[in-house]
């Protein structure tokens, strides 16, 4: 029997999105920008990276080829260097958003079909009753905050005032999220926890994805950083999803990464968190080298994201991608005869573009293993085809959204 492996390369977009306009987006092109910026020489970084994007191994693919049919043009460096090496194309949200959430529940065979809940960009930026409750039910003197803001730069300008008073950071972006931000040992972490399962059920009624909970550690004399502690508090998705149907046949699942998060630690199964993209690779490889015929793994790589491109940091978002690159032997050696592995993204993420949020774009399929063709899949109208083809190669019975690509 077969297996799958999906592994999602959190932001990796290539290119705006049909309607990337009505969201602010158009021309964004996460990967498409990041290869020009290096092409030209300001993707360098002493000590980290230089040069052109070097993507040999996704290229190989048809990563280089998929960005050209989503955007119109192959990014710089990103041809690949003979016929590619599976099914390659691109693919449409049908999903309102550029969120995480939404973005892996299409994936899994789960368009969203309502709008999420968002807090406009004022100050106060949440509803007084909200934020009235949050402090009563959660026995908290205040928050600080209660505006859009990127989380390293609040973190920075805040920090100290929130060890000072015990006031919990909230705050929000244009994603559908509360975000609170508190000292892990100033504040302590379960408390956070504890007070973010407040705002979960708080944040209910407004329609809201994600309660995160961003703690952090330090001193206003050394500085204030963030711990790979961070936890989210989803929405559960509302249907069944590709890893519901694999539960349901009795199949091995195992979640790497923030995937447990995302669907709310439901039908997940084996949950493995182990920290930065590296490690979470090494951990998807080690499972897949026990999975049982008929197992699904899926992978989120989240550091795309939060570590390159919210804070819009094109040397470091090319050098992760570069790094990933290299691990994609691997991959492949590890994959057995009847095998497929899945490699896509759930939104873009531009590290060029105005702002630090993330950018409304297609995002690319690459579908390969042994006994995968190699031909483009074209453009796929959601991101559901995705789930519904694993589906289809894992003998699942699927009345899910999307059409399976390698029929």
């Amino acid at each position: 029997m077969a297996r799958a492996l999906i592994i999602v390369l959190d932001s990796v977009g290539v290119g705006g999105a049909p309607d990337a306009e009505s969201y602010g987006d158009a021309g964004s092109d996460t990967l498409g920008h990041i290869a020009e910026r290096c092409a030209e020489g300001s993707g360098d970084r002493a000590g980290l990276r230089a040069g052109p994007l070097r993507l040999p191994h996704l290229a190989g693919l048809g990563l280089g080829l998929a960005a050209g049919g989503a955007s119109g043009r192959i990014p710089p460096n990103l041809a690949p260097a003979g016929p590619p090496r599976g099914a390659y194309g691109h693919a449409v949200e049908k999903a309102a958003g550029k969120d995480t959430p939404s973005g892996h529940w299409e994936i899994a065979g789960l368009p969203l079909t309502e709008p999420w809940g968002h807090f406009p960009d004022t100050r106060p930026a949440f509803p007084p009753e909200l934020t009235r409750t949050l402090i009563t039910e959660g026995g908290i003197p205040g928050i600080l905050g209660d505006c859009h803001a990127p989380g390293v730069a609040i973190i920075d300008a805040l920090g100290a005032a929130h060890v000072r008073t015990g006031q919990p950071i909230c705050y929000t972006s244009a994603d559908s999220v509360f975000q609170i931000a508190a000292h892990e040992e100033a504040f302590g972490l379960e408390r956070l926890y504890d007070l973010c399962r407040v705002a979960r059920r708080l944040c209910d009624p407004y329609r809201v994805c994600r309660v995160i909970a961003r703690p952090f550690v330090g001193s206003a004399e050394a500085g204030f950083r963030r711990t790979g502690n961070r936890k989210d508090f989803a929405v559960a998705p509302p249907g069944r999803t590709l890893l519901d149907r694999a539960e349901s046949a009795g199949r091995a699942v195992v979640s790497v990464g923030k995937i447990g998060d995302i669907f709310a630690h439901r039908a997940t199964g084996r949950e493995i968190k182990p920290g930065p993209n590296a490690a979470c690779v090494t951990a998807g490889l080690a499972a897949l080298a026990t999975l049982p015929a008929g197992g699904l793994i899926f992978v989120n790589l989240v550091d795309f994201d939060t570590e390159h491109g919210h804070r819009r940091d094109v040397p470091g978002y090319a050098a992760e991608l570069e790094a990933f690159d290299a691990r994609i032997p691997e991959i492949l050696a590890a994959l057995a005869p009847g095998d497929l592995a899945v490699i896509t993204a759930d939104h873009g993420n531009d590290p060029t573009w105005t702002g630090t949020d993330h950018t409304r774009e297609q995002v690319p399929v690459l579908a390969f293993g042994p006994g995968v063709a190699a031909r483009s899949i074209g453009r796929r109208e959601t991101f559901a085809d995705i789930g519904a083809t694993v589906a289809a190669h894992l003998g699942l019975a699927w009345d899910g959204a999307g059409t399976s690509f390698l029929d």
